[in-house]
């Protein structure tokens, strides 16, 4: 049972203790109590999580992208790790469309954004300019995810 009185604001609790406050809030609407939920910080709450999702998934795509750069543009320094890292960020975003399947329709807005940031750390790790890199992506979403040319 929890420490959690119900006729206590949760917004403190939110302050004081997150997971007594999720408990709390767990219990709450378990218990049909929605007048009492902790609305704002909720909702707060929520959003952060879809957003981690997303910052996640266009994080993994970046990293992948980064490699493959790196791969073709300084095949002679390649690495194991390159193509290791590639799979391995191939496994975790098949796990995330996996628990979240909407997210299979933001692999292409999240791109443009992963690109430029590929290009930015490529560029920095091989020591190229970044005008080396093509302006936009040279690689299709299913080369991405599933090419064997990198893995």
């Amino acid at each position: 049972m929890l420490n959690f009185q119900p006729d206590q604001p949760t917004a403190s609790a939110y302050d004081d203790d997150f997971v007594l406050w999720l408990d709390a809030q767990v219990e709450l609407l378990r218990a049909g109590r929605y007048e009492l939920l902790d609305k704002d910080n909720l909702l707060d709450e929520l959003n952060a999580m879809t957003r981690h999702e997303r910052r996640s998934l266009r994080s993994r795509l970046e990293k992948i992208v980064m490699h493959m750069l790196k791969i073709d543009f300084q095949p002679a320094r390649r690495t194991r790790s390159w193509s290791s890292s590639i799979r391995e960020q191939r496994r975790q975003i098949a796990f995330l469309l996996e628990d979240s399947p909407s997210l299979q329709h933001e692999l292409r807005t999240s791109m443009d954004g992963a690109y430029q940031a590929a290009v930015y750390e490529a560029a920095k790790q091989t020591g190229l300019p970044a005008s080396a890199f093509p302006p936009a992506c040279p690689y299709s979403l299913d080369q991405i995810l599933h090419g064997e040319a990198w893995a």
